[in-house]
């Protein structure tokens, strides 16, 4: 069991070592720091199924750590919850494989709504549909799922996790957040303990 668990964990960190790394990164920060610092807007992340919930927590990190974000359920954006977009706002869309019917009606909903909004995608197949209609493209090197099947979303979700993690610290990085900012937006808990001393110092 040992030695399977270590082979699990090695195709893991390889998968994210091979996150490709290119311009897309720069592209996409500065349409957010665009859209969110200057214009006021907000990153309005979206996925469905595992990566709804890679897309939650990428739009809490950044909202906690000085982006505003929100998470808008795709099935939900066709009930009205669309509603949440303003003409100022981006928007961050995952799909694994570039072809979820939800995230791609999304899109249409969404620029009928707010024609000429910033389109950000992370997925694993860039010369998908939902890729090629994106203004930035972030690809996670379409690596092979842990799962035996090759089904399962599993090392796909790790590194559109990591990606998202690149994204928001490297935003805190540009908009030189501060633990007294951060102590401001998270109160609570150890974190807020820890933020509200960090920036008493």
């Amino acid at each position: 069991m040992e030695d399977k668990i270590r082979e699990l964990l090695s195709r893991e960190v390889d998968a994210v070592s091979r996150i490709p790394v290119d311009d897309s990164y720069r592209k996409a920060l500065d349409i957010i720091y665009h859209r969110v610092h200057e214009l006021r807007g907000k990153v309005v992340v979206s996925g469905m199924g595992k990566a709804g919930q890679i897309a939650i927590s990428i739009a809490t990190t950044f909202s906690s750590t000085g982006t505003p974000a929100v998470f808008l359920h795709p099935a939900d954006a066709q009930h009205g919850d669309l509603g949440i977009l303003r003409p100022e706002d981006v928007l961050l869309l995952i799909s694994n494989s570039g072809k979820t019917r939800e995230i791609l009606e999304l899109v249409d909903l969404a620029r009928q709504l707010c024609p000429g909004i910033p389109l950000i995608v992370l997925t694993g197949n860039p010369r998908s549909e939902l890729a090629m209609t994106a203004d930035v493209c972030l690809f996670t090197g379409g690596p092979a799922e842990l799962c035996p099947l090759g089904l399962s979303p599993t090392i796909s979700t790790t590194v559109m996790s990591v990606m998202g993690d690149l994204l928001v610290v490297c935003m805190m990085d540009r908009i030189q957040f501060t633990a007294a900012e951060y102590a401001k937006r998270h109160h609570g808990g150890y974190l807020g303990v820890v933020s509200r001393r960090q920036s008493e110092r």
